[in-house]
């Protein structure tokens, strides 16, 4: 369960820190006073995206944190164990800090984890309930992601087997109708790619070619620098100034020294090691001019050389060597099209396989959705009689476009909801014929119906009871409590029926502080329940008929929860 809740400058919150109990908690309070802010916190805090807008003004960031109670076999623990996140005495911390930036922290018992990671952890502690669950419901796309759900265990399996095959399946027919295009456009691919290779390996290209070739151009372009400055570094070792010399009389006096004295043996090694170094150096450079010639032919060569290499780059790469694999890159291509039949047909036969085996799959994946479907439907009628939906007929089609199934991502499938809400009338598509409240009904149907197996810590319903009211209203209420029992359901509700059935009630209220506007979060006493539930029911002029019906609505609800749990 969500034990604690704290949420520090998010929109309009300056700072709150809210404790939670296990069973019912309601949200209440006028429209406007942040009610839904707060369930937005916790949609962000368990993965949910973020943006700048929800820093409060003035502010750099916001911060949200929420401390959650596990039991021992939660789910949570091989996620936790997956990612290496530590869990001490059944306690799971959720941190995430919005910047005004944009920029997102998030955090699991305090260590850093991407988004993605703090997404899987709130989906295993939290089963948030929003208004665009209802979109989804009207959305016959959506269908069959929830009769899949239902049935996970047996469908999961197959589906994730039919979806492996089914990519490799798009890839191979992608292939196949790459290569079937129309013969014109296939032999203007075959002429251009032909002379492209032709170009490419007609030059001969060698990796570091270029480089090379720069140097040497070097080279030669300055022959007569090179030349000049080697004469004058031989001249000044060897001829008129003959520097070397010098240096081997010096070499001379000093082993001469250090025969009588060894403190000067130090210095004789040193000038002996120069001396030999430059007498080396003298014979590599007369070496080097003895072998230097200029060869105009060679820098022309060189330079017809490098423009080749510029009118290839210019086309095909920005260096040679990405021109080098472009070329091996294409030769690949015109290879494939050269043998294009052979590969056509080789392609027809593993789409051929693949597509019997994915009709294989499908079909059994298809088995255990029609057998899921019947229990499902099963389930849903039993939840609409308890909120006064008992001639409602709810039924799961299979649908098809024509005689032969069709391949598609998620099996060969299209699943639509139907319903029929009075006796009489022709079934119809659940997004066509549903009221506001008929889909708040279905919907708090389908949550009884997943909760039993989900195991998530929290259950959070944001206005679950539109569109309702009078005993439909109070069965709600009766479902919406039972969902509590061994849990927690935490709901914003305008219908003092639900709210009623609290077991903690929050009171959310607006104030202005220092000409900032603020929202507050109240624990309701039994009194003020009292006085809350009266303005739901009457509105803004308290009565004390409506106060006595108020305290009868609690006392109502009092006995109802003591049977619902003594039932469960």
């Amino acid at each position: 369960m969500l034990a604690e809740l704290s949420i520090k400058q998010f929109a309009i919150i300056d700072e709150l820190q809210i404790d939670f109990k296990k069973g019912m908690t309601v949200l209440t309070g006028e429209t406007g006073a942040g009610k839904s802010i707060v369930l937005d916190a916790i949609g962000l805090l368990i993965g949910g995206r973020g943006s700048a807008e929800f820093v409060r003004y003035g502010e750099d960031r916001a911060e949200l944190e929420g401390l959650f109670l596990i039991e021992d076999d939660h789910l949570v623990y091989g996620l936790a164990e997956e990612y290496g996140i530590d869990i001490e005495d059944g306690l799971i911390i959720l941190r995430r800090d919005l910047f005004a930036t944009g920029k997102s922290v998030c955090r699991v018992n305090n260590k850093l984890v991407t988004l993605t990671i703090l997404r899987e952890f709130g989906r295993v502690l939290v089963d948030m309930h929003g208004q665009h669950e209802h979109q989804h419901l009207m959305d016959s796309t959506y269908h069959q992601a929830i009769l899949d759900d239902f049935a996970q265990e047996a469908i999961a399996p197959l589906l994730q087997a039919y979806q492996s095959g089914y990519q490799a399946y798009e890839e191979k027919r992608t292939a196949l109708q790459s290569l079937a295009q129309s013969e014109q456009e296939l032999a203007q691919r075959i002429d251009l790619l032909s002379f492209q290779t032709e170009e490419i390996e007609g030059a001969k290209l060698r990796a570091h070619e270029e480089d090379e070739l720069l140097v040497e151009r070097n080279r030669l372009a300055n022959f007569e620098k090179l030349y000049a400055s080697l004469k004058t570094a031989y001249d000044a070792l060897h001829d008129e100034m003959r520097g070397i010399d010098s240096v081997g009389d010096a070499m001379r006096e000093l082993q001469q020294a250090s025969s009588i004295d060894e403190q000067f043996s130090q210095q004789s090694d040193a000038i002996a090691s120069a001396f030999y170094g430059l007498e080396e150096v003298g014979y590599a450079i007369r070496d080097q001019l003895e072998t230097l010639e200029f060869d105009s032919n060679r820098l022309d060569e060189i330079e017809q050389r490098l423009s080749v290499f510029q009118q290839l780059k210019r086309k095909y790469g920005a260096t040679i060597e990405e021109v080098i694999a472009y070329g091996e890159k294409i030769r690949v291509e015109l290879d494939t099209m050269t043998n294009r039949d052979e590969r056509i047909e080789r392609l027809k036969a593993e789409v051929e396989q693949l597509e019997g085996e994915l009709f294989d799959i499908g079909g059994r994946l298809s088995q255990q959705r029609r057998k899921a479907a019947v229990q499902l439907s099963e389930a849903i009628h039993l939840e609409l009689r308890e909120l006064y939906m008992e001639k409602a007929r709810f039924e799961i089609r299979f649908l098809q476009d024509g005689k032969t199934p069709m391949l598609r991502k998620n099996g060969i499938d299209q699943v639509e909801f139907f319903i029929m809400t009075n006796a009489g009338e022709p079934f119809k598509s659940l997004g066509k014929v549903a009221s506001g409240g008929e889909l708040s009904r279905i919907m708090l149907g389908l949550k009884s119906i997943f909760s039993r197996s989900v195991g998530v810590a929290s259950i959070i319903f944001d206005e679950v009871d539109t569109g309702v009211s009078g005993r439909v209203a109070q069965a709600m209420a009766e479902k919406i409590y039972r969902l509590s029992v061994d849990g927690q359901v935490l709901c914003i509700t305008h219908l003092p029926q639900v709210a009623s059935m609290a077991d903690q009630h929050l009171y959310i209220r607006k104030i202005e502080e220092t000409d900032r506007t603020t929202t507050q979060v109240n624990v309701l006493s039994q009194s003020d329940r009292g006085n809350e539930l009266g303005r739901m029911i009457s509105g803004a002029h308290m009565t004390d008929l409506t106060l006595r019906h108020a305290e009868e609505l609690m006392d109502q609800a009092k006995t109802m929860k003591e049977s619902l749990k003594n039932g469960v």
